[in-house]
């Protein structure tokens, strides 16, 4: 196993538990170690700092996997595994819900890793070339643990890119119909599919909110903005909604929204087909409102040298979404680009809303859910913001 050292003062955030180390700390970049590798880290006076692994090619040079010099064997992975699985045991009895995210990365111990479960399904998704390499062996693991009836790779952000790695899906175990599960939670049912819905198949970050959207929804007319599964304008159905109109801009969304209504057969919903700002813009022009309006964008930006754009993204479209609300109803907006800050994204809904004359008040603010769970020692793990607004007149 090859050695890096790290340039004097640069282990301090490590020995503070965080779990990466940038190309500029260490003392050196060996080309002749291969991306993905597991390595030695040290300080620059030769203090162990761990074990992780290495990529020339990446900002983050180096990810840790283990501080006592543990290697990334089938043990390593089952050992992280169960204790993930125990985690979210306790949090997500079956009576509530049948999917969760049983690895989220960093905050498991397995930086880089996402795994999703879905029924009797799992997918997989690796940011990191260490992870990458690894997960022949990872699908072995959880298929010995878990005796999924499907396992698929959903290889396609293009965060792997910064590593180096192509994008790309596949299944590993099972067949295109295991693919397709149907899950509940708290009361809903979703058709999903882990190899056509986005990113692994179905948004879980979102459970917790989408039951706070329950609690205001009652007799609102509602719209839905960005809807993927319908999975707000459903909650707001299921809280006794009079009506939800989604707006996404992929039929397939659309399609797989409409599947979801007629599953847990919910009625007095419309579904548009279009970009998000331009559907807001149209339905201002034609004078439109609602009791509750729902943002739920995807990220707008996957670095920080393109904040100034995603704040005006922002801007932009909780200009539009306050438009729509009428006096005395609700505005639910969220952010899980992990570059706006929380401070920021409220920044920018409060200039918002000084541009409409409009009055917010906080009713609820929230962040991702338990299974989605936030290192302290790792600000990079919190991402998801989410704020529910009383929206008045000035």
């Amino acid at each position: 196993m090859d050695s890096l050292y790290l340039k004097p003062k640069e282990h301090r955030r490590l020995f503070k538990g965080h779990l990466w180390s940038f190309s500029n700390e260490l003392q050196s970049l060996p080309k002749d170690i291969t991306a993905g590798e597991t390595v030695k880290l040290y300080t620059h006076d030769n203090k162990f700092v761990g074990t992780g692994f290495y990529n020339p090619h990446s900002l983050i040079a180096f990810r840790l996997l283990s501080r006592t010099g543990e290697i990334p064997n089938g043990d390593f992975f089952r050992k992280k595994i169960l204790n993930a699985l125990d985690l979210r045991k306790k949090l997500y009895p079956e009576s509530d819900t049948n999917a969760f995210r049983l690895i989220h990365g960093e905050s498991d111990g397995l930086p880089g890793l996402v795994v999703d479960c879905f029924n009797k399904a799992i997918a997989v998704q690796a940011f990191s070339a260490g992870m990458d390499r690894h997960l022949p062996l990872i699908c072995d693991v959880l298929l010995d643990l878990f005796q999924p009836s499907s396992v698929v790779v959903r290889n396609e952000s293009v965060l792997r890119e910064l590593e180096g790695l192509p994008l790309y899906k596949k299944i590993v175990h099972g067949t295109s119909a295991d693919a397709v599960q149907t899950i509940h939670d708290t009361g809903l049912q979703y058709l999903i599919n882990l190899l056509e819905g986005h990113k692994t198949g179905f948004f879980l970050d979102q459970r917790d909110n989408r039951r706070i959207v329950r609690k205001i929804a009652h007799g609102a007319e509602t719209l839905d903005v960005f809807t993927s599964d319908g999975g707000f304008g459903l909650n707001a159905l299921f809280g006794e909604a009079k009506s939800a109109t989604m707006v996404d801009i992929s039929p397939d969304a659309l399609q797989r929204a409409e599947e979801n209504a007629i599953l847990n057969k919910l009625s007095n919903y419309a579904l548009i087909k279009g970009d998000a700002f331009d559907v807001l813009t149209q339905l201002v022009e034609e004078k439109k409102s609602y009791d509750l309006v729902i943002l739920d964008p995807p990220s707008f930006t996957k670095s920080r040298k393109n904040l100034p754009s995603a704040l005006h993204a922002y801007k932009k479209l909780n200009k539009l979404g306050l438009q729509l609300v009428r006096n005395g109803g609700f505005l639910a907006t969220a952010s899980c680009s992990h570059h706006v800050s929380e401070e920021d994204f409220l920044g920018v809904i409060r200039q918002a809303s000084f541009t409409q004359k409009k009055q917010l008040r906080q009713v609820f603010r929230n962040t991702q859910p338990a299974d989605h769970p936030i290192l302290l020692s790792m600000p990079e793990t919190h991402y998801l913001k989410f704020a529910c607004f009383y929206v008045n007149e000035m």
